[in-house]
């Protein structure tokens, strides 16, 4: 009876997590392609998708970062509470700077955030993070006004112009062009990041840096990123 117990006992258990390094290294990051970035990405996703994130040590990884960090990445996202990137790429300490604005939208300080962490920080990708029903994007389209929210919506303007044709004036949303046009903003934020920062366009068309854009699923957890 015993015997037949303890097997039932062990068979009932939960799967123990697989550990997470401590800290991504210096010697790790030198090492990483933007190929290699984005796929690390898209594996953490996928783990989060399916439920199985790493177990990570948060205690341990603070000290282990605590004298430096070496991220692979820097990636521009939502301030959407369902949408930290640590979170849905399931990262710890030290692999990802994480930029966060509503909208994902741009401006002088991100660009030169992602300067630092592409050109001094060594960060090897960018990744531009949208989301689907995102409250920004509704409220671009609302045509709403509040201090300097006003100011940050005007950004969004070009993508529902572009997902449109038409300017955003009380305009009737519904679930899918939303997304669209979420999509669009990332798509125009990239192009922005080409244009506007010579110091990363330079990397980009070296090849030392990539630069992605993708829309995450609420609903699913999944991030698609664009082909092209």
């Amino acid at each position: 009876m015993t015997a037949i117990l303890a097997l039932f006992s062990t068979g009932c258990q939960a799967t123990k997590p697989t550990a997470a390094p401590a800290a991504f290294t210096q010697a790790q990051q030198a090492a990483t392609s933007p190929t290699a970035a984005l796929a690390r990405l898209k594996e953490g996703n996928a783990r989060y998708v399916e439920g199985r994130p790493l177990g990570h040590d948060w205690a341990k990884a603070r000290a282990a970062t605590a004298g430096g960090q070496y991220p692979y990445a820097i990636i521009l996202s939502c301030v959407d509470s369902r949408t930290a990137s640590e979170i849905i790429f399931d990262q710890g300490f030290g692999e990802v700077f994480n930029a966060r604005v509503a909208g994902n939208v741009l401006d002088e300080d991100l660009l030169g955030s992602m300067e630092f962490a592409c050109k001094l920080a060594g960060a090897r990708l960018i990744a531009v993070v949208g989301h689907t029903q995102c409250g920004a994007i509704k409220g671009a389209c609302a045509g709403a006004q509040l201090g300097h929210l006003t100011g940050l919506l005007e950004k969004i303007r070009p993508a529902i112009q572009a997902a449109t044709g038409s300017q955003p004036a009380n305009l009737p949303a519904n679930a899918a062009l939303l997304d669209e046009i979420a999509k669009q903003n990332v798509r125009l934020v990239l192009e922005q990041i080409r244009v506007r920062s010579a110091v990363l366009s330079e990397l980009i068309q070296n090849g030392q840096v990539g630069l992605v854009g993708g829309i995450y699923d609420l609903k699913s957890g999944k991030v698609s990123f664009f082909e092209n």
